[in-house]
């Protein structure tokens, strides 16, 4: 999911693989849309022997997953997209007409991952 500090120039991404029976978020990372962030996410899943991502057809994806495993498709990304709009609806700097911005990357990156962890991983850190 795209979202901005400071100026659309500076955009953050919020990588999270969900999983697709429950729509349970299983793990995020914050970062740019490069493949050292991705790769960080796949890190982050790895223990949960996830056999096939479906994904958009963005180059990082396609450069770092096996294509057996991989399936390209916005029919199966429904419920994170579903997850994108629940996020946009509850964090007022994530809306795309606000004046509530984020102006450094830690202060946005902490306050979308508190609630990923409230709601998500019912933790109130």
């Amino acid at each position: 999911m795209w979202s901005f500090v400071g100026n659309k120039k500076n955009p953050r991404w919020l990588w999270h693989g969900i999983d697709r029976s429950t729509g349970l978020v299983l793990a995020y990372v914050f970062g740019r849309r490069r493949d050292e962030v991705f790769l960080k996410l796949k890190e982050l899943l790895e223990p949960f022997g996830i056999k096939r991502y479906c994904t958009d057809g963005w180059g990082a994806r396609k450069r770092n997953l096996p294509e057996s495993q991989h399936e390209v498709s916005k029919r199966k990304t429904q419920r994170i997209e579903r997850k994108h709009l629940n996020l946009r609806t509850r964090i007022k700097r994530l809306a795309r007409k606000t004046i509530c911005f984020s102006k450094i990357e830690e202060m946005h990156d902490l306050v979308i991952g508190l609630f990923i962890n409230r709601y998500e991983f019912g933790l109130a850190i």
